[in-house]
């Protein structure tokens, strides 16, 4: 009878281990089936998430295409008063307008301040710097890199519109972005 108990529980343990390797085997086979589909899952996240940085990198391209035309739309003068050099209205439209595809591309710009004839030479250079300047300190405010931008005066010396006469002034009263 000691053979016989001896023999169960040994036949035991054997059937035991046959039904543990039997399930190790299943959940083997599971938990490489379940790694394989964990790793398509990722291949298909990762593929998603390339496809959402493409279209996103579309998008920005689009709309710095887009920006850079309302920015050509709007010109590059912008003009200023008589004896002053606060932005209109206007011009801070059109700034905007350059502001918005500066902050898409990494270029530089040259703000060229000019003023009409009246005053003084060292007057005028000074006015033509104080309108280059605050279309500058414009931009800046906004998010452009000051380093991006350099400023120079004309003051009275290349004017677009020669003669005396508030028409031909109000012409020459401007900022040209280069």
């Amino acid at each position: 009878m000691k053979n016989v108990t001896f023999y169960t529980k040994w036949l035991g343990l054997v059937f035991a281990a046959l039904i543990l390797a039997a399930c190790s085997g299943n959940d083997t086979k599971e938990q490489e089936a379940a790694a394989a589909a964990a790793a398509e899952q990722a291949a298909q996240e990762a593929a998603a998430q390339e496809a959402a940085q493409e279209r996103a990198q579309a998008e920005a391209a689009a709309n710095q295409r887009e920006a850079e035309a309302a920015a050509a739309a709007v010109g590059t003068v912008f003009y200023f008063g008589f004896d002053s050099s606060s932005l209109t209205d206007e011009a801070r439209g059109q700034v905007d307008a350059h502001i918005a595809a500066l902050l898409g591309n990494n270029d530089s710009i040259r703000l060229e301040g000019h003023t009409d004839e009246r005053g003084t030479r060292e007057y005028n250079l000074a006015l033509g710097e104080r309108r280059a300047n605050a279309v500058r300190d414009y931009m800046v405010a906004n998010g452009v890199p000051s380093y991006r931008i350099e400023t120079v005066s004309y003051g009275e010396e290349n004017p677009v519109a020669y003669g005396s006469g508030e028409g031909n002034w109000q012409q020459n009263r401007r900022v040209e972005l280069k």
